[in-house]
Parts: structure tokens; C-alpha cells; sequence
């Protein structure tokens, strides 16, 4: 999974824009799997009712898989830098807007809860650039194998926090990051 840094964020209005007219450019183009089928979230483009884990083939992935022979990682985009070695900093009163993308391109592609601990809540704006209509707060946030997520990240607590998926075989393999708040 990859972050996104605030300025490679497109508004969600223009993300549905340029999806549209991209598409209209190619007179040619055929409706996709994606397009026909829904997951429970209509609207949101996603290939395929994708279950919770373990109905996949990831308890076999999980038992020939170790942190010796598996990375799961998250990406900062803007510095290149992966898990532990992301160095964000934030202030108490920021609010942040981060990109979550599940790229397909890993060895097991699968849904990742991306959680932030303690720093603050968050709220989920987008699903692949549609608006989420329902904004709550949350501290988690399944990411389905291959869309993107924006949310909006409120610092709340000063301190030494951390994000990361919450899948625990992840998690222990390093797809987690800490993070520093200021007062």
C-alpha cells in the first residue's frame, strides 16, 4: 500500500471528472468487470466482492509465509521511504489529508485495515475519487485491493504514535511506521 503526499491529491470532483473524460476519449472502450459488479458499495468501481481474509487463499499465503520471506510494506511516495524509515511530523491542530492506495502489484494482493494510533481520529473522504457520504470518525480503514482512499487525518494528542495495517502478520513483518506529534 502507498501514501500519497497532500500535494498529488486530486479533489474528488476532478478525480470523477478526469475518470469520465478519459474514458469519453476512447470511443472504443468496453464497460469493465469492475463497472458491472458491486461489493456492497455501489458506485465505487470496485472488481469484485472481496471477502474478509480468511475466506481467500491467505491462510495458506500466511502458513508458507514468515517475516524472513515476506515484506508486507507501506510506501511513502514522496520520499520513497518504506515503513519504520517514514519520518512524519505533525502538530497538535493539523489537519491532514493522505492518500491510501492498495496497488495490485504486491505478491498477494488483498484488503489492508490501515489503523493510526492515538494522534487523532480521521475521517474517510473518498473511495477510488467518490465522495463518502457518510463522514464519521474512525481510527481504522479497509483498504480493498486495488482502490484508493483519501482521508482527512484531525492531530489531536502530542506524542510518539504510530500507523500500520492491522492485519497482525503484517504488521510483524514491518508494514508499520511511528510518527511524532508537537504540542
Amino acid at each position: 500500500m502507498k501514501l500519497l503526499p497532500v500535494q498529488f491529491v486530486e479533489t474528488s470532483a476532478q478525480a470523477a471528472h478526469d475518470k469520465h473524460a478519459s474514458q469519453d476519449e476512447h470511443h472504443d472502450h468496453k464497460p469493465s468487470h469492475a463497472e458491472h459488479e458491486g461489493d456492497g458499495h455501489e458506485g465505487h468501481g470496485h472488481e469484485h466482492a472481496q471477502g474478509i481474509e480468511w475466506e481467500d487463499d491467505m491462510v495458506e499465503v500466511n502458513r508458507r509465509t514468515t517475516a524472513a520471506n515476506m515484506r508486507w510494506k507501506l510506501v511513502d511516495r514522496d520520499t520513497g521511504a518504506a515503513n519504520a524509515a517514514i519520518d512524519w511530523k505533525f502538530r497538535v491542530g493539523d489537519q491532514v489529508k493522505i492518500r491510501l492506495v492498495n496497488e495490485m502489484d504486491s505478491d498477494h494482493p488483498m484488503p489492508h485495515p490501515f489503523h493510526v494510533h492515538g494522534a487523532g481520529r480521521f475521517l474517510v473522504l473518498a473511495r477510488d475519487g467518490v465522495e463518502e457520504p457518510n463522514l464519521v470518525w474512525k481510527d481504522t480503514v479497509l483498504v480493498r485491493t486495488g482502490e484508493t482512499v483519501d482521508i482527512l487525518l484531525d492531530v489531536t494528542n502530542p506524542g510518539r504514535w504510530m500507523a500500520h495495517c492491522h492485519i497482525a502478520e503484517h504488521h510483524e513483518s514491518g508494514m508499520m511506521f511511528g510518527f511524532d506529534v508537537e504540542e
